[in-house]
């Protein structure tokens, strides 16, 4: 995103008093924004602005007191890896990291810049905090949900389309919690009648090999979609094959059912952002319990 594009964004969501002559010469804080999505995804813009607009009621305004550089990793792991540490360069105040496959990357990086995550499942599997209530080290942020969601996720599955006999749980190779999900799913599956096939996925092509593999084989299957890159980055594929080849799907973020997916299952993405808010703010005012 354009700086220009991104104020522009923001101004256009509230008017803000013009800044007193003392303010114009506040210290500029400087915070980092990894995020997991494309450049131009517009849940991935939604998600920035819901979090400057959080910063901007705590009194931090961009181009006042506050610098944002944001980078947009699309998913791809090693552009992930390079924009952690091009961050991490820019010695900022604190980084919001979406997602575990942007969080990992950053934790690698800095063990001293203060990072907020958000879109994690299980944070303490995934080894970046120590516990929930004690994170210790340079991270914290908010729990997307927990492994059993899983079973959730395939429970749904048979309400909206009770002759389903086989699912099928597209997920991210690389990303820690997918074994936990998938295992919840498997202890649900035989009380529903469902047999679980893992789709292993790393790009876009994975992702169209493995649904149109799924869909030829037997009759009555079905999809539980998780979240994170490149699934989510890719949520027009995914959501156009599981069209094409008339499979339901059940989503874990809500985006997917707002650009055409049949249901999605899993909290409000939005919410977190504007928590993560409340972390940074705390760590520009020098909490440093909000990252401990």
């Amino acid at each position: 995103m354009r700086r220009r594009e991104f104020i522009t964004l923001v101004a256009g969501a509230a008017a803000w008093p013009l800044p007193a002559r003392a303010q114009e010469r506040e210290r500029i804080r400087r915070i980092g924004a990894l995020m997991s999505f494309t450049a131009d995804d517009a849940a991935g813009h939604s998600r920035v602005v819901a979090f400057a607009q959080a910063l901007a009621e705590a009194g931090w305004i961009e181009g006042r007191n506050l610098r944002m550089e944001i980078r947009w990793s699309a998913g791809d792991p090693e552009r992930t890896r390079k924009y952690a540490a091009e961050l991490v360069q820019l010695a900022p105040d604190a980084i919001l990291a979406v997602g575990s496959s942007t969080t990992g990357p950053l934790l690698e990086a800095t063990r001293s810049v203060p990072v907020v995550f958000v879109q994690v499942a299980e944070p303490v599997g995934a080894g970046f905090v120590e516990t929930l209530s004690h994170p210790g080290g340079n991270a914290t942020g908010f729990m997307l949900y927990e492994y059993r969601i899983g079973a959730k996720w395939l429970q749904v599955l048979k309400e909206i389309a009770p002759n389903i006999k086989r699912a099928g749980f597209l997920q991210n190779l690389g990303v820690a919690t997918g074994p936990g999900e998938f295992g919840a799913m498997q202890a649900a599956g035989p009380s529903l009648g469902i047999e679980l096939r893992p789709m292993n996925v790393r790009n876009v092509a994975d992702i169209e090999r493995a649904i149109a593999a799924f869909a030829a084989q037997q009759p009555n299957g079905g999809l539980v979609v998780a979240g994170g890159a490149p699934v989510s980055v890719h949520r027009d594929v995914v959501i156009r094959l599981a069209l094409q080849h008339r499979l339901p799907a059940v989503y874990s973020d809500p985006a997917f059912a707002a650009e055409g997916g049949l249901i999605a299952f899993g909290p409000d993405r939005l919410d977190q952002y504007r928590r993560a808010a409340g972390y940074v703010d705390r760590i520009l005012k020098g909490d440093s319990q909000a990252s401990a």
